[in-house]
């Protein structure tokens, strides 16, 4: 039942709602009311007959949980409780079972944040296009749920069949691979050990880092697109003479790579190795990559007879364009893989698996794996926190409106496109800044055009 919570505000709703999940501050923006009000117009909204949920290490997330789930059986859905879960352990539960799927995260934010990610059966997206906002208007009417019996609540434990499902889809067989895994304190430390344990001591020698789950992330946050978040693991790399090392976010749906050198791999070089992998399987088939994804990825599926398809960032962007275009994997240059045979869903481990595929079948490093899917050098992103995110855009989109030899769109945020180089600046979905993603032909160019642009960002914030 909804109660006189501030979280239930319209304004705050409206506030924590965002794109493609719900994100905000515990107990402040989020708490057991909105949960439980969420899952009354969750049932409402979708019609689902049976729910499954899912949770991370975050203190306040097996309550949030329990909440939705006392709305959701109030509304008279029937409840399957997998418990500790990674997202992307979740969305395989939603695509193994058959039911509408909601998993309690706030992915890489800090500790004081959670959220929820939604899914109807078969791991379908919910955004703001396809339901979520529906939800959002049902939470801000409130009322009663609607006349039915009460729903069932059931527990049950899908980990070992989502390690092997991960396995059958890239199983790894070749040289035996020394692996650094920093979980970051988050569900990979739980999901880690179940997967890697399939492949035996035999394939994989595992050197863990940071498995202990807690939500307070006491060694570093758990978001490994930023670079000082890898320091840990870069240096474990060298010091341990290991073939690659793996960095996962806080809910484990994100997997970044480092090499056996310690250098940071771009996501969009591991969207390229994937795509060439699943084209070599099914020729000519599509290949999704958001805006922010190298030029090289889309150049890449081009020469191996694959078709790209451009699309905005977001993943329930990517799985509706995949759903349409019946895409065989999608790649988005932070960190998230999508994979048709995953029900369209994003699995980081799953992208882990395919890069220790490719590294076991080869004797050369990672680095020289991978070096023909690197073209250009990339920035990475670059967040600025302002005060009018829109006017900065409309102004950059002014000032390169009518410069020779380049183009623009606002496909999502602006891009702005020249021979040699090109950048992006968007409104980040679920916190107050303006990312900056920029890539040249080579290092001087890339830098230059980075520098020019977060000058011009930052002098008006």
């Amino acid at each position: 039942m909804p109660t006189s919570s501030s979280t239930l505000d319209p304004a705050n709703i409206n506030a924590i709602f965002k794109a493609y999940d719900v994100r905000g501050t515990v107990p402040d923006q989020f708490d057991e009311d909105l949960a439980r009000a969420t899952g009354i117009a969750f049932v409402e909204v979708i019609g689902a007959p049976t729910i499954v949920i899912g949770h991370d290490m975050r203190p306040s997330s097996p309550d949030l949980a329990g909440a939705f789930a006392a709305g959701a059986t109030q509304a008279g859905a029937d409840v399957i409780m997998i418990g500790l879960a990674s997202t992307d352990q979740l969305y395989f539960a939603s695509g193994h079972l058959g039911h509408a799927g909601v998993m309690f995260t706030a992915s890489h934010n800090p500790a004081q944040y959670n959220g929820m990610k939604m899914c109807r059966a078969g791991a379908q997206p919910i955004g703001t296009d396809t339901g979520l906002a529906d939800i959002a208007a049902a939470v801000s009417r409130g009322g009663q749920p609607p006349t039915a019996a009460v729903g069932s609540v059931s527990q049950q434990d899908v980990l070992e069949a989502y390690a092997a499902h991960l396995l059958s889809l890239a199983p790894v067989a070749g040289r035996k691979l020394k692996v650094v895994i920093d979980a970051g304190n988050g569900m990979a430390g739980l999901t880690a050990p179940t997967v890697f344990e399939r492949l035996g001591s035999d394939l994989i020698e595992v050197v863990p880092m940071y498995f202990e789950l807690d939500g307070t992330f006491p060694n570093h946050e758990a978001n490994p697109i930023e670079p000082a978040n890898l320091v840990d693991l870069q240096k474990r790399v060298l010091a341990e003479g290991a073939d690659i090392g793996l960095a996962f976010d806080g809910d484990a749906d994100r997997c970044f790579l480092v090499d056996e050198r310690g250098e940071a791999v771009s996501p969009s070089t591991l969207t390229g190795l994937i795509a060439a992998r699943e084209l070599a399987k099914e020729p000519g088939s599509t290949i999704i990559h958001n805006l922010i994804t190298s030029r090289a990825v889309p150049e890449l599926v081009t020469e191996l007879g694959g078709t790209p398809v451009r699309t905005r960032v977001g993943h329930s962007y990517i799985k509706a364009t995949m759903a349409e275009t019946g895409a065989i994997f999608g790649g988005e240059h932070s960190g998230h893989f999508y994979f048709r045979d995953f029900w369209k869903a994003d699995s980081g481990m799953l992208a882990a698996l395919h890069a220790l595929a490719a590294l076991s079948e080869t004797d050369q490093p990672l680095s020289g794996l991978l070096a023909a899917y690197e073209r250009y050098v990339v920035s990475g992103e670059i967040n600025s926190s302002v005060a009018d995110q829109a006017s900065i855009v409309d102004g950059l989109e002014k000032q390169f409106d009518d410069a020779e030899g380049v183009t623009t769109d606002r496909l999502d945020g602006l891009t702005v496109s020249h021979v040699d180089w090109w950048f992006n600046v968007r409104p980040s979905n679920t916190e107050p800044l303006l990312r900056l993603n920029a890539e040249g032909r080579d290092r001087a160019t890339m830098q230059r055009v980075r520098d020019e642009i977060l000058t011009i960002i930052r002098s008006a914030s």
